[in-house]
């Protein structure tokens, strides 16, 4: 059983999944976010993704977890999102061991707790609203250069940015945004051309290419 909350630090939520033995796994659509998960083994921090991933971890373990929004990975774990893009890797490989062993040993009794006092000391003074400033305003269908307008930057100074703090070039960010809403639009009950219009998609067929190509399934499948 999967749960998601509000973790009460901004850009960061928490969930929980027991696992599922003699189930197939399941698949992990791109969202822009970072994952840093425990389960009986250690840490592992998965993500950002430019398609769709397929888990299985939930049927061997029960997990824990925090993930964090577009752009507030980095100040967590210490290292540009670019490297973690599309990947999945203990958390030992991208922190010092004397770290992550305090973070195993307090994680043993209350994994929440652990990973929530984590998050909340590397996130403390971090200053993030330029993130979220840009991944705002490309979720909500500002070109690549009205945003790099909007910052007083050159396109290349907000492709550089865009790469460290979220894994992607800023139009792939706009894409899987836009992605993801249009999904929860259409779950929401939105008819499939209304989404399309909202979302910025050129028509139906533009919509039903793109839900393809980052998740590997139909809108209609998505939904069900």
């Amino acid at each position: 059983m999967y749960r998601e909350a509000a973790s009460g630090i901004p850009g960061v939520l928490v969930w929980t999944a027991a696992r599922t033995a003699g189930t197939a796994g399941t698949s992990v659509l791109p969202d822009g976010c970072t994952d840093l998960i425990w389960h009986e083994d250690g840490f592992l921090v998965a993500g950002p993704d430019t398609r769709v991933q397929f888990s299985d971890l939930g049927t061997r373990r029960d997990l824990t977890a925090v993930r964090f929004g577009p752009g507030v990975g980095p100040a967590v774990l210490g290292v540009d999102a670019a490297e973690l893009r599309d990947a999945r890797v203990p958390l030992d490989r991208i922190r010092p061991d004397a770290h992550v062993r305090r973070l195993v040993s307090a994680a043993e009794s209350d994994p929440l707790g652990a990973l929530l006092r984590e998050t909340q000391r590397r996130l403390d003074g971090a200053d993030r609203s330029v993130e979220t400033g840009i991944a705002t305003l490309l979720g909500a269908g500002a070109s690549v250069a009205e945003v790099a307008t909007s910052m007083g930057w050159s396109a290349r100074r907000l492709h550089r940015h865009a790469l460290r703090a979220y894994g992607y070039s800023p139009k792939t960010l706009a894409r899987v945004l836009r992605f993801r809403r249009a999904v929860g639009l259409a779950r929401a009950g939105r008819s499939f051309s209304d989404v399309a219009a909202e979302c910025g998609f050129s028509d139906q067929a533009h919509l039903a290419r793109e839900v393809r190509a980052l998740s590997g399934a139909t809108l209609g499948a998505l939904v069900r």
